[in-house]
């Protein structure tokens, strides 16, 4: 049988042993659970109660780096919330302020701040001043939101809404009645119908049209942008869109009530203006065309200084076409009820104006009449003794053009080396103009903008624009919007990603930019217009289905009130309308603040190219509201 050593029951070096690792155990378990007691939420929330709201202590932020746990990327629509995670107690009442912004009365429902009727009677009659742009002063700015009427609808689809508008939308029937004989618009039943007459061109726009392309070539793609001068329902314009020509209409706010606003419930591009003692809001050399049908601008008086003004603007080589009187005065002098001497008098003068500007006379042919303006200025310059041109203005930038004076002077074009040679570069035609390197841009016109710029832009924007698709499918809808706006287009890089969706962008170059590139967006074959946006802008309420903004606040922020920006961007987008701005992150959480006061609805995304970038993405819709049933029966 075998001997096994005995163990004594007493062992002193095990009983010492435990004795250390019951104590380590205790030890241990007592820092663990005083470490889960001090990270716990409610000892956070006592101890930054803590803090004194002017302490300046922060709170730390901590982040488990030992974590193995993976982080997957934001999903595209995620909205960011930049809300404090600690609370401080409430700061006193007058540090922050509150934003209220209560519906305007239903009286302002068509409110144009810088064309009020009431204020604009406190100005010169002559020359039409009073309906120039007179905005209020700063006390005067209403803190309200402007109500859409009573049974607002969304405006049809383009293209039936160049044909159709709803009449809640607009419910003016003046037109009806007074342009009854020239088949502007008929009122049927629940909307208005636009068969595509006009004063001058009863058969309709389409014919008018076809009867200027059998005198200039309309088809070639040379004349891509126009604009049209007093321009009525903007049937002309509305017609053109289906020939790739985009054209700015523009009339003022007077006895034809609601025109420019029928235009843009069309979905044709137009703005509230008038030829009076300003220059219009658009750079030299921005339009292949200019047309005036009947618009009852007196082009001879004042020293043709408004066709003087339509030769700035005009591009070398463009035509300027007039129809109405006096053009074709021998047939309609009667119907007109002129006296044959007063009507060809007037022609007359408005001859020796074109031939002072060195325009050519091209065509007359019944009831149109068609002049060119010269490629380059060489000769006009060689002959002007003889001819007795005018005299060419100096020291003045032609592409100024915010309130900014007309004058009767020649706006000179820039220099060439050769008499055949296109003043300012020869623009492609279009659609390759929309790609093609600006002439601003090729010769250095734009201090600091290459042609390697322009491409990137280009290509920047369509990325951008693709990634706006993803996250608002309005956007992405084809047909859902139709008027847009770009607060801030730069190069117009917006626009171009949108060319063959059938939209129209309205382009704005703020007049506080550091570089004036409208004349680019125009050179590439897009329309824009000029803009303070500390004012109000020249159209009626309603108007756009979407707004897009690059950097506008933090271009604005020391400039005027934030909340006047988007109380003007209220009023000019349609209801259920969208809106995407980009901008620092500080400045989109306080936009998002007064936003939400506005009742729209907002949220804030991450930059296209993920989270770690300071500019961030404010995606808002405004709701659907409208002036109460009550109201609208006052």
């Amino acid at each position: 049988m075998a001997n096994y050593p005995t163990i004594p029951l007493y062992n002193p070096h095990v009983i010492k042993n435990l004795h250390y690792f019951i104590v380590t155990t205790v030890f241990c378990t007592i820092f663990y659970l005083l470490s889960l007691w001090q990270h716990s939420p409610l000892v956070s929330l006592r101890s930054t109660a803590g803090v004194k709201a002017n302490s300046g202590v922060p709170v730390p932020f901590c982040i488990d780096h030992n974590s193995t746990t993976s982080i997957s990327p934001a999903p595209l629509n995620v909205n960011l919330d930049f809300s404090s995670r600690h609370h401080l107690p409430d700061p006193r009442p007058t540090a922050e302020r509150a934003f209220n912004f209560p519906p305007c009365d239903a009286s302002f429902s068509e409110y144009t701040p810088c064309q009020d009727v009431q204020r604009s009677l406190k100005f010169d009659r002559d020359r039409l001043i009073y309906r120039e742009r007179h905005c209020p002063e700063k006390e005067e700015l209403m803190k309200c939101r402007i109500p859409a009427p009573f049974g607002y609808r969304i405006p049809f689809r383009w293209p039936t809404s160049r044909d159709f508008v709803w009449y809640a939308n607009v419910p003016h029937k003046e037109l009806t009645i007074e342009k009854a004989k020239q088949n502007w618009v008929r009122f049927e039943k629940d909307r208005f119908k636009f068969p595509g007459g006009g004063t001058m061109f009863p058969r309709g726009a389409g014919a008018y049209i076809d009867d200027i392309g059998k005198l200039i070539n309309l088809k070639d793609g040379s004349i891509r942008t126009a604009i049209d001068t007093g321009c009525g329902v903007a049937s002309w314009g509305a017609y053109l869109i289906s020939r790739d020509i985009l054209t700015v209409s523009f009339a003022p706010k007077d006895t034809h009530e609601a025109q420019v606003q029928f235009a843009l419930e069309r979905g044709v591009p137009a703005l509230i203006g008038v030829l009076a003692s300003m220059r219009l809001p658009y750079p030299s050399r921005a339009f292949d065309m200019a047309h005036c049908s009947r618009c009852l601008i007196p082009w001879g008086q004042y020293d043709g200084i408004y066709l003087t003004e339509v030769d700035r603007v005009l591009r070398p080589g463009g035509y300027w076409i007039l129809s109405g009187p006096p053009i074709n005065w021998e047939k309609h002098w009667k119907g007109w009820e002129r006296t044959p001497e007063s009507l060809k008098e007037e022609q007359d003068v408005i001859e020796k104006a074109a031939r002072s500007l060195c325009w050519k006379k091209l065509v007359q042919k019944d009831d149109l009449a068609i002049w060119q303006k010269p490629r380059n200025h060489a000769y006009c310059k060689n002959t002007r003794k003889i001819s007795q041109n005018r005299p060419f203005c100096e020291a003045q930038d032609p592409d100024t053009a915010w309130n900014t004076k007309m004058d009767t002077c020649l706006t000179p074009l820039p220099e060439v080396t050769d008499i055949q040679e296109v003043s300012g570069g020869k623009l492609a035609n279009w659609p390759d103009r929309l790609t093609s390197i600006p002439p601003r841009i090729s010769r250095g016109s734009l201090n600091g903008i290459t042609a390697e710029i322009f491409r990137e832009n280009t290509e920047l924007w369509k990325k951008r624009v693709a990634h706006y698709k993803a996250m608002d499918y309005q956007l992405a809808d084809g047909g859902r919007y139709r008027n847009l706006l770009d607060m801030n287009s730069y190069l117009g890089g917006f626009a171009a990603a949108l060319v063959d969706d059938p939209v129209w962008v309205m382009n704005i170059v703020p007049v506080e930019a550091d570089i004036n590139t409208l004349g680019v967006i125009y050179e590439r074959g897009l329309i824009g217009t000029y803009q303070n946006w500390c004012e109000a802008m020249s159209t009626y309420p309603r108007t756009y289905d979407f707004i897009h903004g690059d950097s506008v606040f933090s271009l604005y922020q020391n400039r005027c009130n934030m909340e006047d920006i988007i109380l003007e961007m209220d009023r000019i987008l349609r209801p259920k309308g969208s809106v995407i701005l980009r901008d620092d992150v500080d400045v989109l959480v306080k936009v998002k603040s007064i936003a939400d006061a506005m009742q729209w609805e907002t949220r804030i995304a991450n930059h296209e190219e993920g989270p770690h970038r300071r500019e961030k993405i404010l995606l808002a819709a405004k709701q659907y509201w409208t002036v109460p049933f009550e109201q609208s029966k006052s």
